[in-house]
């Protein structure tokens, strides 16, 4: 099987386990970090495992390659398909335009703008998962793109938003391009989600030279009062 039809498992059981939270059955990042998590398969067992690693307001967000039919005291809050795409970005220059490593201190202005742009979880810690590079204007960031899950030589690129009034100038393949080039770097292979219906997403990363690899099936499970 290859490794990115069970992307989170694969990360949080090679080059992320140690940042993994549970055990052989079902394993999922710290919620500061975000709300994904997976099972070795779909069994009641593991169901029960991942069931007993969440408080009652906790979400999980799974990737997987078929639809997911849990057990009755889970909550489907979210069942759609997302497009899992692969590939190295095309170089785009920057130009005179400034990009920027975020840190810790940028927590803040980056919740503020995943707030606004919704590219998917984004939480306090997500940042510590690999390096963020940002665009500010005027001081503001107004555009940011990221590292997440590594799943073996892969490293997912994430989060990556543009603030309403700065979209068209091509901010998003800029740090697309950046952000790969550093992957690359290290020897690894890029790839990202999209939902199926974003379809201008989607276009946009095909003219910067990625393909669709697979479909997964992303589903948000919640604990049952």
């Amino acid at each position: 099987m290859h490794p990115l039809d069970h992307p989170i498992w694969t990360a949080l059981t090679t080059r992320q386990q140690a940042l993994a939270e549970g055990g052989t059955l079902a394993r999922r990042y710290p919620q500061a970090i975000g709300p994904f998590a997976a099972m070795s398969d779909m069994s009641p067992q593991a169901f029960a495992a991942l069931g007993a690693l969440m408080s009652q307001s906790d979400m999980a967000v799974l990737f997987t390659p078929d639809p997911v039919n849990p057990p009755a005291e889970f909550k489907v809050l979210l069942a759609k398909t997302g497009e899992q795409m692969i590939g190295t970005p095309a170089e785009t220059s920057a130009g005179t335009t400034e990009v920027v490593t975020l840190g810790a201190d940028d927590v803040p202005a980056m919740m503020e703008l995943t707030k606004l742009t919704n590219p998917g979880p984004f939480a306090l810690r997500t940042h510590e998962l690999g390096t963020f590079l940002g665009i500010r204007i005027d001081g503001q960031l107004v555009a940011m793109a990221g590292e997440r899950m590594k799943p073996a030589n892969y490293t997912e690129i994430t989060a990556v938003c543009v603030h309403p009034a700065c979209r068209g100038r091509g901010y998003a393949q800029m740090l697309l391009a950046a952000v790969s080039r550093q992957i690359s770097a290290r020897g690894e292979i890029p790839f990202l989600h999209v939902f199926s219906d974003n379809e201008s997403a989607i276009a946009l990363y095909q003219r910067q030279g990625m393909e669709i690899r697979r479909r997964l099936w992303v589903t948000v499970l919640q604990r049952q009062m």
